[in-house]
Protein backbone atom coordinates (compact mmCIF):
# COMPACT_ATOMS: atom_id res chain seq x y z
CA UNK A 1 0.00 0.00 0.00
CA UNK A 2 1.34 3.26 -0.98
CA UNK A 3 0.95 6.56 0.68
CA UNK A 4 -1.26 9.10 -0.59
CA UNK A 5 1.45 11.80 -1.19
CA UNK A 6 3.49 8.73 -3.17
CA UNK A 7 5.92 10.63 -5.39
CA UNK A 8 7.69 8.40 -8.31
CA UNK A 9 11.21 8.39 -8.53
CA UNK A 10 13.25 10.37 -11.07
CA UNK A 11 14.94 7.83 -13.59
CA UNK A 12 18.94 7.47 -12.60
CA UNK A 13 21.07 9.56 -14.05
CA UNK A 14 23.01 5.93 -14.63
CA UNK A 15 20.11 4.38 -16.81
CA UNK A 16 18.94 7.77 -18.79
CA UNK A 17 22.69 9.40 -19.86
CA UNK A 18 23.60 6.16 -21.82
CA UNK A 19 24.08 7.27 -25.43
CA UNK A 20 21.75 4.21 -26.68
CA UNK A 21 19.41 5.78 -24.60
CA UNK A 22 19.49 9.24 -25.65
CA UNK A 23 19.36 8.52 -28.91
CA UNK A 24 15.75 6.83 -28.23
CA UNK A 25 14.48 10.00 -27.29
CA UNK A 26 11.23 11.41 -28.99
CA UNK A 27 9.29 14.87 -29.50
CA UNK A 28 6.91 15.73 -26.16
CA UNK A 29 4.59 18.16 -24.71
CA UNK A 30 8.07 19.67 -23.75
CA UNK A 31 9.50 20.05 -26.89
CA UNK A 32 10.54 23.50 -27.91
CA UNK A 33 8.69 23.90 -31.04
CA UNK A 34 5.48 22.55 -28.73
CA UNK A 35 5.97 24.96 -26.32
CA UNK A 36 6.84 27.89 -28.75
CA UNK A 37 3.78 27.57 -30.30
CA UNK A 38 1.63 27.09 -27.05
CA UNK A 39 3.20 30.76 -25.87
CA UNK A 40 2.13 32.34 -29.11
CA UNK A 41 -1.28 31.16 -29.45
CA UNK A 42 -2.45 31.88 -25.65
CA UNK A 43 -0.25 35.49 -25.48
CA UNK A 44 -2.23 35.93 -28.45
CA UNK A 45 0.51 36.53 -31.21
CA UNK A 46 -0.65 37.88 -34.84
CA UNK A 47 1.07 37.43 -37.77
CA UNK A 48 1.55 39.27 -41.74
CA UNK A 49 3.10 39.40 -44.44
CA UNK A 50 4.58 42.97 -45.04
CA UNK A 51 6.04 41.96 -48.15
CA UNK A 52 5.88 39.43 -51.06
CA UNK A 53 8.08 40.60 -54.01
CA UNK A 54 9.20 37.06 -55.99
CA UNK A 55 8.96 37.24 -59.81
CA UNK A 56 8.08 34.75 -62.16
CA UNK A 57 11.41 33.15 -62.11
CA UNK A 58 10.85 32.47 -58.58
CA UNK A 59 13.49 35.25 -57.50
CA UNK A 60 12.90 37.78 -55.03
CA UNK A 61 12.58 39.07 -51.02
CA UNK A 62 9.48 38.53 -48.60
CA UNK A 63 9.33 39.44 -45.27
CA UNK A 64 6.63 37.87 -42.68
CA UNK A 65 6.24 39.43 -39.15
CA UNK A 66 5.33 37.65 -35.92
CA UNK A 67 3.92 40.16 -33.59
CA UNK A 68 3.74 39.99 -29.94
CA UNK A 69 2.33 41.79 -27.09
CA UNK A 70 5.51 43.92 -26.34
CA UNK A 71 8.40 42.66 -29.49
CA UNK A 72 8.05 42.10 -33.53
CA UNK A 73 10.18 39.59 -35.21
CA UNK A 74 10.64 39.36 -38.71
CA UNK A 75 11.60 36.63 -41.04
CA UNK A 76 13.32 38.55 -44.12
CA UNK A 77 13.51 35.79 -47.15
CA UNK A 78 15.32 36.05 -50.21
CA UNK A 79 14.21 33.23 -53.06
CA UNK A 80 17.22 32.49 -55.56
CA UNK A 81 17.13 30.88 -59.16
CA UNK A 82 19.40 28.10 -58.34
CA UNK A 83 20.47 25.43 -60.90
CA UNK A 84 20.04 21.62 -60.04
CA UNK A 85 23.66 20.83 -60.34
CA UNK A 86 24.24 23.62 -57.26
CA UNK A 87 22.14 22.02 -54.60
CA UNK A 88 23.50 20.58 -51.96
CA UNK A 89 22.67 19.36 -48.16
CA UNK A 90 26.51 19.99 -47.10
CA UNK A 91 27.28 22.93 -45.26
CA UNK A 92 30.59 23.31 -47.64
CA UNK A 93 27.62 24.36 -50.13
CA UNK A 94 28.02 27.97 -51.18
CA UNK A 95 24.68 28.70 -52.74
CA UNK A 96 20.77 27.61 -51.42
CA UNK A 97 17.35 27.73 -53.34
CA UNK A 98 16.45 30.32 -50.51
CA UNK A 99 18.47 32.37 -47.51
CA UNK A 100 16.71 33.90 -44.78
CA UNK A 101 17.23 35.90 -41.29
CA UNK A 102 15.16 36.70 -38.54
CA UNK A 103 14.62 40.45 -37.58
CA UNK A 104 14.08 42.10 -34.69
CA UNK A 105 11.45 44.00 -35.80
CA UNK A 106 10.76 45.62 -38.75
CA UNK A 107 12.99 46.25 -41.17
CA UNK A 108 13.10 49.29 -43.04
CA UNK A 109 14.00 49.33 -46.78
CA UNK A 110 17.60 50.64 -46.05
CA UNK A 111 17.57 47.40 -43.86
CA UNK A 112 16.66 44.82 -47.09
CA UNK A 113 18.74 46.23 -49.11
CA UNK A 114 21.94 45.78 -46.66
CA UNK A 115 20.91 42.19 -45.69
CA UNK A 116 20.19 41.53 -49.47
CA UNK A 117 24.15 42.04 -49.38
CA UNK A 118 24.72 39.91 -47.42
CA UNK A 119 21.84 36.86 -45.69
CA UNK A 120 21.99 35.18 -49.16
CA UNK A 121 26.47 34.79 -49.05
CA UNK A 122 25.43 33.25 -45.47
CA UNK A 123 28.51 32.65 -44.05
CA UNK A 124 30.47 34.63 -46.49
CA UNK A 125 28.70 37.58 -45.28
CA UNK A 126 28.41 39.55 -42.06
CA UNK A 127 24.88 40.29 -40.30
CA UNK A 128 24.46 42.49 -37.69
CA UNK A 129 22.83 42.56 -33.41
CA UNK A 130 19.09 43.61 -35.25
CA UNK A 131 19.24 40.08 -36.68
CA UNK A 132 18.87 36.72 -34.81
CA UNK A 133 19.38 34.05 -36.97
CA UNK A 134 20.64 33.31 -40.22
CA UNK A 135 19.36 29.98 -42.11
CA UNK A 136 19.30 28.66 -45.53
CA UNK A 137 17.08 25.82 -47.29
CA UNK A 138 17.13 24.19 -50.65
CA UNK A 139 14.08 22.81 -52.45
CA UNK A 140 13.01 18.58 -52.43
CA UNK A 141 13.50 18.44 -55.96
CA UNK A 142 11.35 15.32 -56.44
CA UNK A 143 8.50 16.61 -53.88
CA UNK A 144 8.99 20.38 -55.25
CA UNK A 145 8.04 19.25 -58.90
CA UNK A 146 5.20 16.88 -58.34
CA UNK A 147 3.50 19.79 -56.20
CA UNK A 148 3.82 22.53 -58.38
CA UNK A 149 2.96 20.78 -61.54
CA UNK A 150 0.21 19.36 -59.78
CA UNK A 151 -1.39 22.45 -58.24
CA UNK A 152 -0.61 24.47 -61.59
CA UNK A 153 -2.83 22.02 -63.39
CA UNK A 154 -5.68 22.67 -60.80
CA UNK A 155 -5.00 19.65 -59.11
CA UNK A 156 -4.04 18.44 -56.03
CA UNK A 157 -0.62 16.10 -54.85
CA UNK A 158 -0.69 13.09 -54.24
CA UNK A 159 -0.65 12.68 -50.11
CA UNK A 160 0.75 9.52 -49.70
CA UNK A 161 3.81 11.01 -52.31
CA UNK A 162 3.93 14.20 -49.57
CA UNK A 163 3.58 11.86 -46.45
CA UNK A 164 6.73 10.03 -47.31
CA UNK A 165 8.73 12.86 -47.43
CA UNK A 166 7.38 15.61 -45.26
CA UNK A 167 8.55 18.82 -46.94
CA UNK A 168 9.11 21.12 -49.75
CA UNK A 169 12.28 22.44 -48.26
CA UNK A 170 14.96 21.47 -45.85
CA UNK A 171 17.61 23.79 -44.02
CA UNK A 172 20.91 23.17 -44.14
CA UNK A 173 22.17 25.03 -41.21
CA UNK A 174 20.02 27.59 -38.45
CA UNK A 175 22.79 29.50 -37.19
CA UNK A 176 21.92 32.01 -34.17
CA UNK A 177 23.91 32.80 -30.64
CA UNK A 178 26.14 35.16 -31.82
CA UNK A 179 27.56 33.68 -35.38
CA UNK A 180 28.34 35.46 -38.19
CA UNK A 181 27.71 38.81 -36.65
CA UNK A 182 23.84 38.28 -34.85
CA UNK A 183 22.74 38.95 -32.35
CA UNK A 184 24.16 37.12 -29.31
CA UNK A 185 21.60 35.48 -27.06
CA UNK A 186 22.75 37.41 -23.60
CA UNK A 187 20.94 40.14 -25.68
CA UNK A 188 17.63 38.88 -25.50
CA UNK A 189 17.37 36.16 -23.40
CA UNK A 190 15.21 37.39 -21.08
CA UNK A 191 12.50 38.91 -23.28
CA UNK A 192 9.26 37.10 -23.47
CA UNK A 193 9.03 34.31 -25.49
CA UNK A 194 12.38 33.84 -26.86
CA UNK A 195 13.76 33.12 -23.06
CA UNK A 196 13.49 29.41 -23.75
CA UNK A 197 15.94 27.99 -25.54
CA UNK A 198 16.45 27.88 -29.45
CA UNK A 199 13.51 30.03 -29.39
CA UNK A 200 14.62 32.66 -31.93
CA UNK A 201 15.84 29.79 -34.07
CA UNK A 202 12.38 28.02 -34.14
CA UNK A 203 10.52 30.99 -34.62
CA UNK A 204 12.21 31.37 -37.51
CA UNK A 205 11.81 28.17 -39.03
CA UNK A 206 8.44 28.60 -38.25
CA UNK A 207 7.86 31.35 -40.43
CA UNK A 208 10.21 30.08 -43.23
CA UNK A 209 7.51 26.80 -43.28
CA UNK A 210 4.86 29.61 -43.94
CA UNK A 211 7.15 31.47 -46.82
CA UNK A 212 8.12 28.07 -48.45
CA UNK A 213 4.22 27.00 -48.76
CA UNK A 214 3.53 30.40 -50.20
CA UNK A 215 6.71 30.24 -52.53
CA UNK A 216 5.20 27.19 -53.88
CA UNK A 217 1.60 28.40 -54.86
CA UNK A 218 3.36 31.52 -56.34
CA UNK A 219 5.61 28.94 -58.93
CA UNK A 220 2.05 27.38 -59.19
CA UNK A 221 0.08 30.28 -60.27
CA UNK A 222 3.02 31.37 -62.63
CA UNK A 223 2.93 27.95 -64.37
CA UNK A 224 -0.46 27.32 -64.28
CA UNK A 225 -2.42 30.69 -65.02
CA UNK A 226 -5.97 30.60 -64.33
CA UNK A 227 -6.11 26.78 -63.72
CA UNK A 228 -3.82 26.77 -60.83
CA UNK A 229 -5.54 26.04 -57.26
CA UNK A 230 -3.76 26.39 -53.87
CA UNK A 231 -3.12 23.44 -51.53
CA UNK A 232 -6.18 21.75 -49.44
CA UNK A 233 -5.90 23.43 -45.75
CA UNK A 234 -5.70 19.68 -44.27
CA UNK A 235 -2.91 18.28 -47.02
CA UNK A 236 -1.27 21.37 -46.50
CA UNK A 237 -0.13 21.17 -42.96
CA UNK A 238 1.36 17.86 -43.75
CA UNK A 239 4.25 19.69 -45.23
CA UNK A 240 7.00 20.48 -42.78
CA UNK A 241 10.38 21.78 -42.68
CA UNK A 242 13.13 19.33 -43.49
CA UNK A 243 16.94 19.94 -41.68
CA UNK A 244 19.80 18.24 -42.99
CA UNK A 245 22.51 18.16 -39.61
CA UNK A 246 25.67 16.46 -38.60
CA UNK A 247 28.34 16.90 -36.52
CA UNK A 248 28.42 20.61 -35.86
CA UNK A 249 25.38 20.07 -33.76
CA UNK A 250 26.81 17.14 -31.53
CA UNK A 251 29.06 18.96 -29.05
CA UNK A 252 26.75 21.69 -27.81
CA UNK A 253 25.21 18.73 -25.34
CA UNK A 254 28.74 18.04 -24.20
CA UNK A 255 29.94 21.73 -23.95
CA UNK A 256 26.50 22.58 -22.15
CA UNK A 257 26.29 20.38 -18.88
CA UNK A 258 23.28 22.93 -17.03
CA UNK A 259 21.38 23.40 -19.91
CA UNK A 260 21.46 19.18 -21.02
CA UNK A 261 21.11 18.59 -17.24
CA UNK A 262 17.98 20.35 -17.29
CA UNK A 263 16.22 19.00 -20.43
CA UNK A 264 16.44 15.69 -19.33
CA UNK A 265 15.70 17.00 -15.74
CA UNK A 266 12.50 18.49 -16.76
CA UNK A 267 11.70 15.41 -18.66
CA UNK A 268 12.48 13.06 -15.80
CA UNK A 269 9.52 15.33 -13.38
CA UNK A 270 7.15 14.86 -15.65
CA UNK A 271 7.56 11.43 -16.13
CA UNK A 272 7.57 11.05 -12.40
CA UNK A 273 4.59 13.26 -12.07
CA UNK A 274 2.43 11.14 -14.57
CA UNK A 275 3.43 7.91 -13.12
CA UNK A 276 2.82 9.50 -9.83
CA UNK A 277 -1.33 9.88 -10.71
CA UNK A 278 -3.38 7.72 -8.27
CA UNK A 279 -5.89 7.27 -10.69
CA UNK A 280 -6.62 7.91 -14.13
CA UNK A 281 -10.28 9.30 -15.13
CA UNK A 282 -11.68 8.01 -18.33
CA UNK A 283 -11.31 11.05 -20.30
CA UNK A 284 -7.02 10.44 -19.66
CA UNK A 285 -7.41 6.95 -20.52
CA UNK A 286 -9.18 7.65 -23.70
CA UNK A 287 -6.47 10.47 -24.30
CA UNK A 288 -3.61 7.96 -24.16
CA UNK A 289 -5.51 5.48 -26.50
CA UNK A 290 -6.12 7.81 -28.78
CA UNK A 291 -2.36 8.75 -29.06
CA UNK A 292 -1.22 5.32 -28.97
CA UNK A 293 -2.73 4.86 -32.01
CA UNK A 294 -1.23 8.29 -33.43
CA UNK A 295 1.95 7.25 -32.86
CA UNK A 296 1.59 3.73 -34.22
CA UNK A 297 0.34 5.92 -37.58
CA UNK A 298 3.43 7.61 -37.01
CA UNK A 299 5.50 5.00 -36.80
CA UNK A 300 4.57 3.06 -39.59
CA UNK A 301 4.88 6.25 -41.64
CA UNK A 302 8.02 6.83 -40.90
CA UNK A 303 11.01 5.52 -43.46
CA UNK A 304 14.86 5.78 -43.30
CA UNK A 305 17.31 3.91 -45.71
CA UNK A 306 19.83 3.40 -43.07
CA UNK A 307 20.01 -0.39 -41.47
CA UNK A 308 20.78 1.60 -37.62
CA UNK A 309 17.00 3.27 -38.44
CA UNK A 310 15.86 0.58 -40.18
CA UNK A 311 16.11 -1.47 -37.26
CA UNK A 312 15.07 0.58 -34.85
CA UNK A 313 12.37 1.62 -36.60
CA UNK A 314 10.96 -1.88 -37.03
CA UNK A 315 11.54 -2.49 -33.03
CA UNK A 316 9.38 0.65 -32.43
CA UNK A 317 6.44 -0.40 -34.58
CA UNK A 318 6.78 -4.35 -32.61
CA UNK A 319 7.11 -2.16 -29.15
CA UNK A 320 3.78 -0.01 -30.03
CA UNK A 321 1.92 -3.11 -31.22
CA UNK A 322 2.60 -5.14 -28.35
CA UNK A 323 2.00 -2.04 -25.77
CA UNK A 324 -1.56 -1.93 -27.72
CA UNK A 325 -1.93 -5.56 -27.26
CA UNK A 326 -1.02 -4.76 -23.20
CA UNK A 327 -3.48 -2.37 -22.74
CA UNK A 328 -6.34 -4.98 -24.25
CA UNK A 329 -6.05 -6.72 -21.23
CA UNK A 330 -5.31 -4.37 -18.85
CA UNK A 331 -7.30 -2.10 -16.96
CA UNK A 332 -6.23 1.36 -16.23
CA UNK A 333 -8.50 2.42 -14.04
CA UNK A 334 -6.48 0.71 -11.12
CA UNK A 335 -4.39 2.84 -8.81
CA UNK A 336 -1.65 4.31 -10.20
CA UNK A 337 -1.59 2.35 -13.52
CA UNK A 338 0.77 4.91 -15.76
CA UNK A 339 3.68 3.81 -13.07
CA UNK A 340 2.56 -0.09 -13.67
CA UNK A 341 2.41 0.40 -17.37
CA UNK A 342 5.99 1.64 -17.35
CA UNK A 343 7.33 -0.86 -15.16
CA UNK A 344 5.57 -3.22 -17.62
CA UNK A 345 7.73 -1.49 -20.67
CA UNK A 346 11.01 -1.43 -19.13
CA UNK A 347 11.41 -5.40 -18.58
CA UNK A 348 9.11 -5.44 -22.09
CA UNK A 349 10.28 -3.05 -24.65
CA UNK A 350 13.31 -1.60 -26.50
CA UNK A 351 14.89 1.56 -25.12
CA UNK A 352 13.18 3.04 -28.54
CA UNK A 353 9.21 1.72 -27.27
CA UNK A 354 9.91 2.75 -23.54
CA UNK A 355 10.76 6.65 -24.61
CA UNK A 356 8.10 6.24 -27.20
CA UNK A 357 5.66 5.56 -24.11
CA UNK A 358 7.39 8.47 -21.85
CA UNK A 359 6.34 11.21 -24.38
CA UNK A 360 2.73 9.61 -24.64
CA UNK A 361 1.92 9.56 -21.13
CA UNK A 362 2.59 13.36 -20.78
CA UNK A 363 -0.06 14.15 -23.52
CA UNK A 364 -3.16 13.31 -21.16
CA UNK A 365 -1.63 16.09 -18.42
CA UNK A 366 -1.15 19.51 -19.73
CA UNK A 367 -2.19 20.49 -16.73
CA UNK A 368 0.51 18.96 -14.72
CA UNK A 369 3.49 18.74 -17.13
CA UNK A 370 3.42 21.79 -19.31
CA UNK A 371 4.82 24.35 -16.76
CA UNK A 372 8.39 22.61 -16.57
CA UNK A 373 8.46 23.72 -19.94
CA UNK A 374 9.46 26.84 -18.28
CA UNK A 375 12.66 25.00 -16.74
CA UNK A 376 14.79 24.21 -19.37
CA UNK A 377 16.82 26.96 -19.25
CA UNK A 378 19.79 27.84 -17.61
CA UNK A 379 22.38 29.99 -16.14
CA UNK A 380 25.93 28.40 -17.37
CA UNK A 381 28.01 30.77 -16.08
CA UNK A 382 26.35 29.75 -12.34
CA UNK A 383 28.58 27.07 -12.20
CA UNK A 384 31.54 27.39 -13.48
CA UNK A 385 33.70 28.36 -10.54
CA UNK A 386 35.53 25.40 -8.96
CA UNK A 387 34.83 25.09 -5.32
CA UNK A 388 38.30 24.51 -4.36
CA UNK A 389 37.94 24.08 -0.62
CA UNK A 390 36.54 20.45 -1.63
CA UNK A 391 39.22 17.56 -0.21
CA UNK A 392 40.81 14.89 -2.00
CA UNK A 393 38.50 12.19 -0.42
CA UNK A 394 35.05 14.42 -1.28
CA UNK A 395 36.42 14.93 -5.10
CA UNK A 396 37.33 10.78 -5.37
CA UNK A 397 33.71 10.30 -3.67
CA UNK A 398 32.54 12.14 -6.02
CA UNK A 399 34.11 10.30 -8.97
CA UNK A 400 33.28 7.26 -7.45
CA UNK A 401 29.16 8.15 -7.09
CA UNK A 402 29.21 9.64 -10.76
CA UNK A 403 31.86 8.18 -12.95
CA UNK A 404 32.23 4.92 -12.69
CA UNK A 405 31.59 3.99 -15.62
CA UNK A 406 34.89 5.81 -16.75
CA UNK A 407 37.23 4.06 -14.79
CA UNK A 408 39.02 1.14 -15.15
CA UNK A 409 39.11 1.27 -19.18
CA UNK A 410 42.38 1.39 -21.20
CA UNK A 411 42.06 4.86 -22.96
CA UNK A 412 45.68 3.82 -24.40
CA UNK A 413 43.84 1.10 -26.33
CA UNK A 414 42.63 1.81 -30.11
CA UNK A 415 38.88 0.55 -29.40
CA UNK A 416 38.68 3.02 -26.35
CA UNK A 417 40.50 6.18 -28.54
CA UNK A 418 39.72 5.82 -31.65
CA UNK A 419 38.34 9.05 -32.59
CA UNK A 420 39.24 12.75 -31.73
CA UNK A 421 36.94 15.81 -31.98
CA UNK A 422 38.27 19.02 -33.58
CA UNK A 423 37.08 21.99 -35.54
CA UNK A 424 37.65 22.51 -39.16
CA UNK A 425 39.51 25.31 -39.91
CA UNK A 426 37.25 25.75 -43.49
CA UNK A 427 34.03 26.07 -41.55
CA UNK A 428 34.49 26.32 -38.13
CA UNK A 429 32.24 23.46 -37.46
CA UNK A 430 33.18 19.91 -35.04
CA UNK A 431 34.72 17.63 -36.97
CA UNK A 432 35.51 14.10 -35.70
CA UNK A 433 38.74 12.16 -36.83
CA UNK A 434 39.63 8.74 -36.62
CA UNK A 435 42.96 9.10 -34.29
CA UNK A 436 45.00 6.33 -35.71
CA UNK A 437 44.04 7.31 -39.66
CA UNK A 438 43.89 10.92 -39.73
CA UNK A 439 46.16 13.93 -38.97
CA UNK A 440 45.29 16.80 -36.04
CA UNK A 441 44.94 14.74 -33.16
CA UNK A 442 46.80 17.65 -31.57
CA UNK A 443 44.05 19.70 -32.45
CA UNK A 444 41.83 17.79 -29.88
CA UNK A 445 38.95 19.34 -28.35
CA UNK A 446 37.59 18.14 -24.84
CA UNK A 447 35.39 15.62 -25.73
CA UNK A 448 37.23 12.96 -24.23
CA UNK A 449 35.37 13.22 -20.83
CA UNK A 450 35.79 9.45 -19.61
CA UNK A 451 40.02 9.52 -20.71
CA UNK A 452 40.10 12.50 -18.85
CA UNK A 453 38.00 11.78 -15.64
CA UNK A 454 40.21 8.43 -15.38
CA UNK A 455 43.51 10.72 -15.66
CA UNK A 456 42.12 13.17 -12.93
CA UNK A 457 41.64 10.64 -10.61
CA UNK A 458 44.91 8.14 -10.55
CA UNK A 459 46.23 12.05 -9.83
CA UNK A 460 44.14 12.49 -6.80
CA UNK A 461 45.70 9.00 -5.75
CA UNK A 462 48.55 10.49 -5.30
CA UNK A 463 47.41 12.87 -2.86
CA UNK A 464 46.61 12.93 0.79
CA UNK A 465 42.89 12.14 1.52
CA UNK A 466 42.84 15.59 3.39
CA UNK A 467 44.29 17.92 1.00
CA UNK A 468 42.37 20.52 -0.92
CA UNK A 469 41.28 20.56 -4.76
CA UNK A 470 42.75 23.70 -4.84
CA UNK A 471 46.12 23.05 -4.21
CA UNK A 472 45.92 19.66 -6.51
CA UNK A 473 45.14 22.21 -9.55
CA UNK A 474 48.01 24.45 -9.05
CA UNK A 475 50.64 21.99 -9.68
CA UNK A 476 47.52 19.76 -11.98
CA UNK A 477 46.11 22.84 -14.21
CA UNK A 478 45.43 20.31 -16.90
CA UNK A 479 42.48 18.71 -15.04
CA UNK A 480 40.44 21.96 -14.04
CA UNK A 481 37.80 20.98 -16.80
CA UNK A 482 36.93 17.35 -15.51
CA UNK A 483 37.15 18.88 -11.90
CA UNK A 484 34.72 21.82 -12.72
CA UNK A 485 32.33 18.78 -14.21
CA UNK A 486 32.37 16.15 -11.69
CA UNK A 487 31.54 18.96 -9.16
CA UNK A 488 28.40 20.14 -11.29
CA UNK A 489 27.01 16.52 -11.72
CA UNK A 490 26.68 16.35 -7.44
CA UNK A 491 24.43 20.09 -8.17
CA UNK A 492 22.90 18.50 -11.64
CA UNK A 493 22.47 14.61 -11.72
CA UNK A 494 22.05 14.44 -15.80
CA UNK A 495 24.20 17.19 -16.81
CA UNK A 496 27.23 14.69 -18.25
CA UNK A 497 26.70 11.69 -21.03
CA UNK A 498 27.97 8.71 -19.36
CA UNK A 499 29.44 6.97 -21.93
CA UNK A 500 32.95 7.28 -23.93
CA UNK A 501 33.18 9.79 -26.68
CA UNK A 502 36.00 8.92 -28.33
CA UNK A 503 35.29 5.15 -28.68
CA UNK A 504 35.34 3.27 -32.01
CA UNK A 505 31.66 2.20 -31.05
CA UNK A 506 29.99 5.99 -30.04
CA UNK A 507 27.52 7.07 -32.43
CA UNK A 508 27.39 10.46 -33.00
CA UNK A 509 23.68 10.30 -33.93
CA UNK A 510 22.60 9.18 -30.85
CA UNK A 511 23.57 12.94 -29.61
CA UNK A 512 21.79 14.24 -33.00
CA UNK A 513 18.99 12.38 -31.82
CA UNK A 514 18.72 13.41 -27.65
CA UNK A 515 19.00 17.46 -28.75
CA UNK A 516 16.87 16.88 -31.85
CA UNK A 517 14.39 15.42 -29.63
CA UNK A 518 13.93 18.05 -27.74
CA UNK A 519 13.62 20.58 -30.40
CA UNK A 520 10.50 18.72 -31.18
CA UNK A 521 11.91 17.51 -34.68
CA UNK A 522 10.21 13.93 -36.39
CA UNK A 523 11.17 11.57 -38.69
CA UNK A 524 14.50 10.96 -38.23
CA UNK A 525 16.80 9.51 -40.64
CA UNK A 526 20.48 9.22 -40.79
CA UNK A 527 22.23 9.02 -44.02
CA UNK A 528 25.82 7.94 -41.81
CA UNK A 529 26.36 7.67 -38.44
CA UNK A 530 27.06 11.22 -38.03
CA UNK A 531 24.43 13.13 -40.10
CA UNK A 532 20.77 13.10 -39.94
CA UNK A 533 17.75 14.22 -41.66
CA UNK A 534 14.92 15.05 -39.90
CA UNK A 535 11.21 16.97 -40.31
CA UNK A 536 10.10 20.04 -38.08
CA UNK A 537 6.54 21.35 -37.86
CA UNK A 538 4.81 18.83 -39.52
CA UNK A 539 1.00 18.93 -39.08
CA UNK A 540 1.78 21.95 -37.15
CA UNK A 541 -1.02 25.21 -37.76
CA UNK A 542 0.30 27.85 -39.91
CA UNK A 543 0.46 31.39 -38.33
CA UNK A 544 -3.02 32.48 -39.91
CA UNK A 545 -4.64 29.22 -38.28
CA UNK A 546 -2.86 29.39 -34.92
CA UNK A 547 -5.28 31.26 -33.31
CA UNK A 548 -8.38 29.20 -33.67
CA UNK A 549 -6.20 25.78 -33.70
CA UNK A 550 -6.86 23.09 -30.98
CA UNK A 551 -4.35 23.68 -28.50
CA UNK A 552 -1.50 21.84 -29.27
CA UNK A 553 -2.65 18.40 -31.14
CA UNK A 554 -0.50 18.85 -34.38
CA UNK A 555 2.79 16.78 -33.33
CA UNK A 556 1.57 13.24 -34.28
CA UNK A 557 -0.57 12.76 -37.66
CA UNK A 558 -3.99 12.49 -37.21
CA UNK A 559 -5.93 9.59 -37.88
CA UNK A 560 -8.20 10.44 -41.00
CA UNK A 561 -4.79 11.30 -42.85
Amino acid sequence: MRPDNWKAPLRPADQMMRLARMGSFHQSRLSFMRSLLRRMKSEGWRFDVKLFEINDAGVGRAVYCAIGPKHTYSLVAFAHDLPDDQRSDRVIAQAWDTTFTLFDGVPTEADLQRLAQNVPLQEAGRISNTELSLSRANRSTRLWGHVVGHLAKGQQPDAEFVNSIGYLMRTTAVYGNGKFGAADRATYHDRPLLDGPFRAELLSVYLTRAFVMDLAEHAARVKGGDTATKLAPDLRRQFGIGNSTGLGMAPFLTFHPALLNNWIAAREQALSRVRSVKTANAAEQATFANFLKRATQNANDWQSQHPLQIDKIAALRADLSALTGHLASTDLSTEYPWDALMVWAETTLSAEGQEQLVSLLLEPYPDLVDDLADCMKADEAAHFAIEGTKTVAECLDCISENYAWALGQDYTSPENSARFWYVSEEKLEPRLGERYEDDGATLEQPHAIARDIAAYHQTLLQWPPDALLADVLIQHPEHRQVARRAQLTQKLPYAEIRDNQISADMLPIDMLRCKLSFFGATKFDPRSDRWVRICMYQNAPFPDELANAPSDDWAYPSLNQ
